[in-house]
């Protein structure tokens, strides 16, 4: 049978389709699958109930375009549905990882967490700052990688017309070295909301912590994570936490990391990191050269 243009052109015009639509379709799907096999067999390891919040980039529409993730409503409506079909003698382990969000979501998700009747787990594999860490204190324990952190907890306001974020301890402070006197009503109103949200965010920290530590230790860990002792992106190590008082345990199962694998983080030119897995080959060594002996000339 002979193909004329128009048919040599259809059947490309019909491969392209097949290759933008269905196959990245056809890939999703099988990721998912291989998610739901590695979840399944961590949970068989570790006995609880397995969620995850694992806010990466990923290429899931039709074009390829990357969706930024964050800590959303979206996300807080999973995860209490999660926590809400999990039997109350069952333990849950959430593995988190998110560079935060919106505050609300992360207050609703770490309240919740918190309330379940069995022990809770959170599994922090490279890191979980501001919303993240404040879910992080609501577990029994803290299951970090020893280079994983964690984030401090200042709330951040937004201030001008441009929507600039700026840390709430920050906004106080400049109020006091500056005198009522001498800055604006913007600047003053500005202030008194800093200062009901940094009251609001030690509340909601030491009620989180306190069954875990006692009451004067879980208003000293509030008032270092909220009231500006460090700046916002700070990154706490698990060592640091440890001395806190916080429930840190390291080293993290082989299926936690398998599992990050299955989260790809796409974009141009990411990872921009590269290696070969596995050992190190032996190369044969030259050798030393003799005593007293001078280098040859460089060869040009």
């Amino acid at each position: 049978m002979d193909y004329g243009f128009a048919d040599i052109i259809w059947l490309l015009f019909f491969l392209w389709l097949f290759s933008v639509f269905i196959v990245p379709q056809l890939r999703y799907k099988a990721l998912l699958s291989e998610r739901a096999s590695l979840i399944r067999r961590l949970e068989a390891k570790i006995g609880a109930k397995v969620v995850t919040m694992i806010h990466r980039q990923e290429k899931i529409s039709f074009f390829g375009i990357p969706i930024y993730r964050f800590i959303s409503i979206e996300d807080s409506e999973a995860i209490l549905r999660a926590i809400r079909s999990t039997p109350p003698n069952t333990p849950i382990a959430l593995i988190l990882h998110t560079p935060g969000g919106l505050m609300l979501a992360a207050s609703q998700i770490a309240m919740a967490l918190k309330r379940h009747p069995a022990k809770k787990i959170v599994i922090v594999p490279h890191y979980a700052m501001s919303g993240g860490t404040l879910i992080a204190l609501a577990a029994d324990e803290i299951w970090m990688d020893r280079c994983a952190v964690l984030g401090p907890l200042d709330p951040q306001l937004v201030a001008g017309e441009r929507g600039i974020h700026v840390p709430a301890p920050s906004v106080i402070r400049v109020v006091k070295l500056k005198g009522i006197e001498r800055v604006n009503d913007e600047t003053l109103m500005l202030a008194d909301i800093a200062e009901k949200a940094i009251e609001q965010m030690k509340k909601l920290v030491y009620d989180l912590v306190v069954d875990k530590v006692n009451e004067d230790k879980a208003k000293e860990i509030a008032t270092r994570l909220v009231e500006g002792y460090y700046t916002h992106d700070y990154p706490m190590t698990a060592e640091e936490l440890k001395e806190m008082g916080l429930p840190v345990k390291l080293d993290l199962p082989e299926e936690v990391y398998e599992l990050m694998e299955l989260y790809p983080q796409e974009g141009i030119g990411r990872p921009s990191v590269e290696y070969i897995p596995g050992p190190v080959p032996r190369y044969p060594r030259a050798a030393p050269p003799a005593a007293g002996a001078r280098p040859g000339p460089k060869r040009q």
